[in-house]
């Protein structure tokens, strides 16, 4: 069940999180030049009773990225500042008894049951090695459509609600076409709904699955894929060649196997607290736990458990080859 998200809600649970893991970051906090010992309790601000340390205005720096050391003192005055803001309104919440409010409670343990298993799910993942350049060279080389055969795709696409009794006619019609208008125009003769667009992907943006089909194509050729509510039809109106070399493409690769492989450790790990684990489902989810696996719902449940790096299984995720290709198209 999702808790409703107030303002003040949203602010205790900041305030709690920034606490946590600023508490944390008090071993790593870089002190003066002086080679004096501060204390860990040095105070930035005073707010009323309250108090913020440049511990806290750190961790909120560290987390800034492409901060430039020039613009540090500025910024952190800007930090500070906005902490003192936050500082108030946790003062003013815990005034008027919201941390004593159950649906604020509740989030805020939620919140620190989070940071607790993210931060586990991080210690994990620590233990991954780094690809060799022989692991590198393989992934590149089982990839073409990514890299040395990478193309950039034109598409004309179409979105079509078809019944069940046509679905199968129109989905070997629609390859025998010899342009989108065709296409658009046999549907509207025949009052089927459908929603139509160009669009131009790289291959980073699509699943690796259709890509392998796309990469086949030759202009001019259609590509359909039966959906629950009909067709979904795409024109592979250009493929212009934009091939990347193994050594523009290598960071890129790098940064993926490795998340994945940290991905795989934490999940594994995972696996195996679950397999040694006494775990016993209570009430209603006693008899939800031993239903059949084919029996449950269709809908993907909430992501509740720690969470590894995220990657795809067999691509490269579009941030990580995009910036591993910045330049190059």
């Amino acid at each position: 069940m999702t808790l409703p998200q107030t303002r003040s809600t949203v602010r205790v649970r900041a305030a709690l999180a920034l606490g946590v893991i600023a508490a944390a970051s008090l071993l790593t906090a870089c002190g003066g030049g002086d080679g004096d010992k501060k204390s860990s309790t040095q105070v930035a601000a005073k707010v009323n009773s309250g108090e913020i340390s440049v511990h806290q205005v750190n961790f909120v720096l560290q987390r800034q990225p492409g901060l430039k050391p020039e613009q540090a003192q500025a910024v952190g005055r800007r930090v500070l500042d906005g902490l003192v803001d936050q500082e108030l309104a946790v003062q003013q919440a815990i005034e008027q008894k919201l941390d004593r409010d159950p649906r604020i409670v509740s989030a805020i343990e939620a919140s620190r049951r989070d940071i607790l298993a993210r931060a586990f799910a991080d210690r994990i993942a620590e233990a991954a090695a780094a690809p060799t350049p022989e692991e590198i060279k393989s992934y590149y080389d089982s990839k073409p459509a990514l890299f040395s055969q990478r193309r950039i795709y034109g598409l004309q696409e179409f979105n079509i609600e078809v019944s069940a009794e046509q679905k199968a006619a129109l989905q070997a019609k629609i390859p025998t076409l010899r342009s989108a208008d065709e296409l658009a125009g046999a549907l509207k003769a025949s009052n089927i709904r459908f929603a139509a667009r160009n669009v131009s992907q790289t291959p980073e943006n699509i699943p690796m699955g259709f890509l392998d089909q796309l990469a086949k194509l030759k202009e001019g050729a259609w590509i359909v894929v039966a959906t629950p509510n009909g067709l979904n039809a795409a024109l592979l109106a250009s493929a212009k060649p934009a091939p990347v070399t193994e050594e523009a493409a290598k960071k890129a690769i790098e940064q993926f196997l490795l998340t994945d492989r940290k991905r795989k450790l934490v999940t594994d790990n995972i696996k195996q607290l679950r397999g040694s684990a006494k775990i016993e489902y209570v009430g209603q989810f006693a008899t939800a736990a031993s239903a059949p696996a084919d029996s449950a719902p269709a809908a993907e449940a909430p992501a509740v458990a720690p969470t590894p790096p995220a990657a795809a299984s067999e691509a490269l995720d579009a941030s990580s080859l995009q910036k591993g290709l910045s330049g190059l198209k």
